[in-house]
């Protein structure tokens, strides 16, 4: 959780930078047509033009991936993991990889969209692990979303970000 883009980028960058560093694969969906200041700020730790003509490093947007058909189908976003993340592990690019992932705003504007998403985290959940080669970093924004939505979307997660801080949520409910 997040307050602004500037926020989201303190965690963002050094989280996708050190991956790079690592050798790892690398998969980000941004809630922004244009993540040139993102990219910005990641040129300062590595080599970003290299690692997209590798495709080390992958950007998406977020509702062009998420909602690619106007509404989330969790199944299609899975694959859409599994395409570009998984599938460089298996094939032996990449011993390990980090996927992040913003929650796009459309969402709150869409009825039932927020509780689609939710139906995709517990997907998500299941999908993580059953990957945990795979580190997933699920990003939503406070001044998009609100506290309401987001107690619901604690409740998903094993674990928060918290102040740089990877803590046990107290909120999170296992799926049946």
């Amino acid at each position: 959780m997040y307050m602004g883009r500037a926020q989201r980028d303190e965690f963002l960058v050094p989280y996708l930078g050190s991956g790079l560093l690592a050798g790892e694969k690398c998969v980000c969906v941004l809630d922004e047509s244009t993540p040139e200041a993102t990219l910005a700020a990641l040129r300062a730790m590595v080599d970003v033009d290299a690692a997209l003509a590798l495709h080390q490093l992958e950007l998406s947007d977020a509702t062009a991936t998420y909602l690619p058909s106007g509404e989330v189908v969790a199944r299609d976003v899975i694959r859409f993991w599994d395409s570009h993340a998984h599938d460089a592990l298996t094939r032996g690019q990449y011993a390990s990889g980090r996927v992040a992932g913003e929650v796009p705003s459309i969402l709150r504007e869409r009825p039932g969209g927020l509780e689609a998403f939710m139906e995709y985290e517990v997907e998500l959940y299941d999908y993580s692990r059953s990957h945990p080669e795979l580190v997933l970093l699920c990003m939503y924004d406070l001044e998009t979303f609100g506290g309401a939505a987001i107690v619901d979307m604690l409740r998903t997660h094993p674990r928060v970000l918290l102040g740089g801080l990877v803590l046990d949520n107290p909120h999170f409910v296992a799926p049946n």
